[in-house]
């Protein structure tokens, strides 16, 4: 397995959502203390990722391993992340630089929200799945694939994808689907890999549905620093040691003109939302 990792993270204003990242960074180091294993982040949170391969490149290491630490494969492992990559590349041509692929619809990830469900009583109950939401299709079908996929293991027979922002239906939307749909409890779980401000936003929108629904909230959680997690870094690295990489391209719209983001197709990675360099870090509220 690859000597040095750097593990690239969103970034959060919330200090118990860094600590929560630096917590699986250090699980992954416990379960390979072998690695050189760094921590960089896009935006809110430091170190930037730019930043931090610079140093390990700076030092003379010539072979890094870069993961995205992302659930699903939108814009910013999709172009953000590897505008890093590729900037390091052109500037250290000598060095080896790998790209791994984001978790995905992992088993070990159904596995883990189905326990966080079941922890909760929630099994069998009506199911709300919270993902982040982004401006990418695809990586919206694929939350709406993981609900369904964990529906079946949780023994629902309703089940409604929603999103913390960006894209429809939105946290109070999904839950009242859920009610409109008959349910008088639903469990809902949030598909993060992280606390932070979305997800407190999230309890906050919760309570607000309950006292005008009547309909009660189970909160399941998220998927927090646990080992499945850092077992599935593992996976990642070994895959982009062994050249394993495979991206689903058939529905990304980077690929190809996809209704609403044909300007998207082809366009150059970074553009927009680049985080290349400390200066071109911004701000924003997602």
């Amino acid at each position: 397995m690859a000597e040095h990792v750097l593990l690239v993270g969103h970034g959060s204003r919330s200090g118990a959502g860094q600590e929560e990242m630096a917590a699986l960074a250090a699980l992954v180091r416990e379960a390979a203390p072998q690695l050189d294993l760094r921590l960089g982040y896009l935006e809110m949170s430091e170190p930037p990722a730019s930043v931090v391969i610079g140093e390990l490149l700076d030092e003379g290491v010539d072979d890094i391993t870069v993961v995205p630490v992302m659930l699903h494969a939108a814009g910013h492992s999709k172009s953000d992340v590897p505008a890093v990559v590729l900037q390091a590349r052109a500037e250290h041509p000598e060095a080896t630089i790998r790209y791994a692929r984001p978790f995905g619809i992992d088993r070990a990830l159904l596995d883990l929200a189905h326990k966080r469900v079941a922890d909760v009583g929630g099994l069998g109950l009506p199911l709300v799945v919270l993902a982040r939401g982004t401006s990418d299709p695809d990586a919206n079908a694929e939350a709406t694939k993981a609900t369904r996929l964990l529906a079946e293991m949780c023994d629902t027979t309703v089940a409604v994808a929603g999103f913390s922002g960006v894209t429809w239906p939105l946290v109070p939307d999904a839950l009242d689907q859920a009610r409109r749909l008959g349910a008088e409890r639903v469990v809902a779980f949030a598909w993060y890999i992280a606390t932070g401000v979305l997800l407190d936003r999230m309890k906050d929108d919760f309570a607000a549905f309950t006292a005008a629904s009547g309909v009660e909230v189970l909160d399941a959680g998220h998927f927090g620093a646990v080992p499945e997690l850092a077992q599935l870094v593992l996976d990642r690295i070994a895959e982009a040691e062994a050249g394993e990489v495979r991206m689903n391209c058939d529905t990304c719209s980077y690929r190809a003109p996809f209704p609403g983001f044909e300007g998207r197709a082809g366009q150059a990675l970074g553009v927009g939302h680049s985080h290349l360099a400390e200066e071109h870090r911004h701000h924003h509220d997602h």
